[in-house]
């Protein structure tokens, strides 16, 4: 067996490789560089699963960051359970191959419970009082004291949200060559998520100084990572999950359904909450795609009439284009709306911002049911943002309770990046590199097909 490290770096596209990261393209120059064509939706949860398990949505389940529990009646988004992903995984097979095998899973998704030797994901306390305390969840569980005593606590305000910037991505990388170096893994698995949070704030355009700074700062980290996985005599394969193109706005699909009088909502304290289990249809908004949960089946085509009209949706899938997809799985919604290029799904639900939720202007991933990039974003109606986030953290502290409520509801054009849907060009989406360019295919390597290609790297 050869040991291999594998760095996923978010959002890494062909036309983001060059003069600003030397160390990725000094990889891809000695090595070999291929497009990756991947899977719908291209998000992280069902990307990653592709991955790791060869199979599409369809045979792994992860049709999205999150779907309907239709026998809960419940939108749940970001689980972590490594148990609700189907298929056998990359370091399953290694080790069926060979019982020496192991495997370091270091912030890749779906990292809890899973049969990897070593990982490590966030995961925030939440006091009783309300509080969301910065953590990491790690197995074996003394892994967890050992990388806090050496690192500090995992910089959670740093790996999401307006605050998002490099620092997370500098403490997974240091975490994992601290496990590579410790525990010898055969296989290491890294993720690196700091292109995304700039990417989807200010769009692929590499004019903006930002952007720049970020390659350089992605890109040296990769170069540190590199470097002692070479000094240990270990291979390296880059890979990334999807590319982000540039948006305008977003498509408020499920206001569209709201108005059709399709979604019901329950007001507690002045405030809507959507009713999943009591709307005719609602739509799990995702990036650039959304899954439509239609309860009654003589309405499929009457939703698939209504939202295929709606302006900035590029087509909807039905049982045939799902099955088309790779997306025919009892998760997914009854339809998939896909976006067009330059527009994204919103999750909004209310007509009247005075009604929105309380949670809608927070960060808060798991109680919104969809996926909110403006999170990324202070509100740019506040007059001092900082000195405003800085108050109702004061208060926090003081033991009063207090909404971190600094996120917009009145712009969605602040995001310039998406993704979900596939890219036009490959030279905008994903890719792998390797330091090994014979095992490399001729042409673009199928998500799919990407397990087996680790594996090659590790056992020819």
């Amino acid at each position: 067996m050869r040991d291999t490290l594998v760095i996923l770096v978010v959002g890494l596209s062909p036309s983001l490789v060059g003069e600003h990261t030397p160390h990725l393209k000094r990889l891809a120059d000695q090595g070999g560089q291929r497009p990756l064509t991947t899977v719908l939706p291209a998000v992280t949860c069902s990307a990653q699963s592709s991955l790791v398990t060869g199979l599409p949505p369809s045979g792994h389940g992860a049709v999205a960051n999150g779907w309907y529990f239709r026998d809960l009646s419940e939108v749940w988004l970001w689980r972590q359970s490594n148990r609700l992903v189907g298929g056998e995984k990359i370091w399953e097979a290694g080790k069926a191959r060979d019982p020496d095998f192991t495997c370091a899973k270091m912030f890749w998704w779906y990292n809890m419970y899973s049969t990897a030797d070593w990982s490590a994901t966030p995961r925030p306390m939440y006091p009783a009082d309300g509080r969301k305390i910065p953590d990491h969840y790690a197995h074996p569980s003394e892994l967890r004291d050992e990388l806090n005593a050496r690192l500090g606590m995992f910089p959670l305000f740093k790996f999401w949200g307006p605050m998002a910037d490099i620092a997370s991505s500098r403490w997974i990388a240091d975490a994992t060559r601290h496990v590579m170096a410790t525990r010898k893994p055969t296989l290491t698995l890294c993720y690196l998520p700091h292109l995304d949070y700039n990417l989807q704030r200010l769009g692929p355009d590499l004019s903006h100084p930002r952007l720049i700074k970020d390659l350089r700062e992605i890109d040296a980290l990769c170069g540190e990572l590199i470097e002692a996985a070479q000094g240990e005599g270990r291979r390296v394969v880059v890979v990334s999950e999807y590319g982000i193109t540039p948006v305008t706005d977003a498509v408020h699909i499920n206001r569209a359904l709201r108005e059709a009088g399709l979604i019901q909502v329950r007001v507690e304290m002045g405030r809507e909450l959507l009713d999943a289990g009591a709307s005719a249809a609602f739509a799990l908004a995702d990036h650039q795609l959304a899954h439509i949960y239609v309860q009654a089946p003589e309405r499929i085509a009457e939703v698939k009439t209504l939202v295929e009209a709606l302006d900035g949706v590029e087509l909807v899938l039905d049982e045939e284009g799902k099955r088309a997809h790779g997306l025919d799985h009892p998760r997914s919604g009854e339809l998939v709306a896909v976006s067009r290029a330059e527009r994204w799904f919103s999750y909004y639900y209310w007509l009247d911002d005075e009604r929105a939720p309380d949670f809608a202007r927070t960060v808060d991933i798991h109680r919104k049911p969809g996926y909110d990039p403006v999170e990324l974003f202070l509100d740019p109606a506040l007059s001092l943002p900082m000195l405003s986030v800085a108050w109702r953290l004061g208060k926090r502290k003081l033991g009063f309770r207090s909404l971190l409520d600094v996120i917009s509801l009145k712009d969605t054009r602040l995001v310039k990046g998406s993704h979900g849907r596939l890219t036009d060009d490959p030279a905008d989406g994903p890719l792998v590199m390797t330091s090994q360019p014979d095992l490399l295919p001729e042409g673009p390597v199928a998500a799919t097909a990407f397990k087996q290609l680790v594996l090659d790297h590790v056992f020819t």
